[in-house]
Parts: C-alpha cells; structure tokens; sequence
C-alpha cells in the first residue's frame, strides 16, 4: 500500500485479522502487546496513520472504537445501561452515547438485540466495562445463559436457566455463588446472552 510504512500496513492486517476472529476490534492495549510496540501513543500514531489514509476511522473515548472502511456489516445496538426496560426505545431517539455500534456483523440481529454493561451484573462473570449483547426475550429452554431480573430485589444478573419441578433453577457462572430456586413468577427473563465483549485495556 502506498502512503504508509511496513509497520502501519502490518497493524491494519492485525486489526483485519482479529476483527475476523473476534467479531469486534481490538483495544489499543491489544493492538500494542499483539504487535510489541512500546506504547499507546505508538500505536495512536500509527492509527492516526491509517485513519489518514482512510483506510480506518477512530470513534473518539471508545475502547473499541476502531472502524474498518472496507468493512459493510456495522450495525447499531441499543445499550442499556443499567437496566433492560430501554431495550425497546427506538435507535433514533437515542444519543450517541446510548448506542453501542458493532465493527462487524458478529451476531445475527433480528431486530431484537440490545446491549448491557457488565457493572449491571452483581455474580463477577462480566467486568465493569465489558458488553453483554443480548437477545431480547421472554422465555428460555434448559441449560440457557440468561440476563434474568429478581423483582423482589430488583436486581439483573446473569443465570444459566432450568426448570425443575414447577421451580425455576438458577445456576450462577461463578462458583462462588449459590444456587437460586425460585418460583417461575417471582423470575423475569430479559433475554439470552449471545455475546460478551470484553473491553480489557
């Protein structure tokens, strides 16, 4: 490619590669450790680089905000920060900072996907900063990792689902945690886990 070094080249077929892997781009603290530069401004300046040459656009105070130009399957999520009751407000009258803008089409949309921030969760599986992608929904088979709400504590978590004996059986993804058996109304489903990006460095 003309206009920018081996190095610059080298860091845009990193963050290809991992895009294609991943599903989502790389974090700069990646981008410095996959590649062995010294620094985040190195890798800033390289970036700065690339998006130069339009080959990559940068969403500004976003820790995956990397944006491929040859890339056509970015879509829009609505990111609900604390709770899933905004998961059905329309994309249009939400601000920037409520929606979570996908690189690549790593998860069929439907038109039902929202997304959660870890700091939601209470059970240590997702870190504050990582992303819950959810499929919104109200029922879930066996076995299902779950974001499920406790009405009585108002308090959203992530369960993997079982129905036992007219109970519900919530089974935590850290064992640190005890099982919850509950009754089935005193449980509200908020969708199915499809996805977590994890928002390191």
């Amino acid at each position: 490619m003309t206009g920018i070094s081996d190095k610059q080249a080298e860091m845009l077929a990193f963050i290809e590669n991992f895009v294609g892997e991943c599903g989502y781009p790389p974090t700069y603290e990646e981008i410095k450790t996959g590649l062995n530069i010294s620094s985040k401004s190195l890798v800033n300046y390289h970036l700065q680089v690339l998006e130069n040459a339009q080959l990559l656009s940068r969403v500004p105070n976003t820790p995956r905000g990397i944006q491929l130009k040859n890339s056509d399957r970015s879509q829009q999520l609505p990111l609900a920060g604390t709770v899933a009751e905004r998961q059905d407000t329309p994309l249009a009258t939400l601000s920037p900072a409520d929606v979570l803008e996908l690189t690549v089409n790593c998860v069929t949309n439907d038109g039902n996907l929202y997304a959660l921030g870890g700091g939601t969760f209470a059970d240590g599986f997702v870190n504050r900063g990582d992303i819950v992608i959810l499929q919104g929904q109200s029922q879930a088979s066996d076995g299902e990792l779950v974001a499920i709400r406790l009405p009585k504590k108002n308090q959203i978590s992530l369960k993997r689902y079982f129905r036992e004996n007219g109970h519900v059986r919530l089974k935590s993804v850290s064992a640190a945690h005890a099982d919850l058996v509950l009754k089935p109304a005193d449980v509200e489903i908020r969708g199915k886990v499809v996805a977590v990006i994890r928002q390191n460095g």
